[in-house]
């Protein structure tokens, strides 16, 4: 049971760091945020069908990636959700089609981060052309690109992702 926990945790934090990284690295470019957004880091939305830890792992990555790009409270906060509701909606899909995962990141954000854009930011163009832009971005970062890193991964989803059997201590009763 221990080794589990362990399991996941490294998952998780592994997923978050990564998030992180890609994230502040494409921000540098200026692709991060704005109304404009082609966050290559979503791509890792796919991983909740490899792996539970990629949950929480995903809305740490994307929390501590709006705080270390700047931005807004409201942003970090609703934005960070969004990963969250959006990466639950992929380890439900999980055992779906492989081309309905990258659906729930791709709605989550495409309804969240427009009304964060306008009501935090006051970024121009209204509602509809924000769902527009950003679930551009997230068609090309979740479907596309995480559809690519799904297919990449899938032979080795047993190495990259070992899901830890319980095994009989000395005494018969599993660990």
């Amino acid at each position: 049971m221990k080794h589990k926990r362990i399991l996941f945790i490294t998952q998780a934090a592994m997923i978050a760091a990564i998030y992180t990284v890609m994230t502040y690295f494409i921000n540098a470019l200026g692709l991060a945020n704005g109304a404009i957004q082609i966050r290559i880091s979503e791509a890792l939305t796919i991983l909740p069908a490899f792996t539970p830890a990629a949950v929480p792992g995903l809305f740490v990555g994307c929390l501590l990636s709006n705080t270390l790009t700047g931005c807004a409270i409201w942003d970090i906060l609703l934005g960070s959700l969004a990963t969250l509701i959006g990466a639950f909606g992929t380890r439900l899909l999980r055992k779906r089609s492989s081309l309905l995962l990258p659906l729930p990141p791709i709605l989550a954000n495409t309804l969240f981060v427009p009304f964060i854009l306008q009501y935090v930011y006051l970024a121009p163009g209204g509602i509809v052309y924000l769902m527009l832009s950003v679930g551009i971005g997230e068609m090309i970062s979740c479907g596309i690109l995480g559809l690519v890193l799904y297919r990449v991964l899938l032979p080795f989803k047993n190495v990259l992702f070992p899901q830890q059997e319980e095994r009989p201590s000395a005494s018969g009763q599993h660990v």
